[in-house]
């Protein structure tokens, strides 16, 4: 896999975890409108800053990155706090939590690319 594929592959991933978060969002705003504002903003924010970076070099292309990373830990942390409530399905936050990982992971190595 070549490096430039990656971070297409990562940008790829950030959507499939919205289209996880899709029916959840619904079911958590009828409990916290507000955490489901933080975890809709969170997880947008991932996919546009990966994007984002696809456009930029160096400084500005490292930038977007951590703030996609940033946005996946915040992402992470809501979806933990979601399913401590009850607010949705445990499956489903499972597989969000799947998702969010592996794009964090993605993220992480395009950060930090191995020698």
């Amino acid at each position: 896999m070549t490096q430039a594929r990656i971070p297409l592959q990562a940008l790829e991933v950030s959507l499939q975890l919205i289209d996880a978060l899709a029916p959840m969002i619904r079911t958590v705003a009828q409990h916290d409108r507000s955490l489901m504002d933080q975890l809709r903003r969170a997880a947008q924010s991932i996919a546009l800053n990966l994007a984002e970076a696809l456009g930029h070099r160096a400084g500005n292309r490292r930038l977007r990155l951590e703030t996609a990373l940033g946005s996946a830990y915040e992402t992470r942390t809501a979806l933990h706090i979601i399913g401590r409530w009850g607010y949705a399905d445990g499956a489903q936050v499972e597989h969000a939590l799947e998702l969010v990982d592996r794009v964090g992971a993605m993220t992480y190595r395009l950060l930090h690319p191995r020698r």
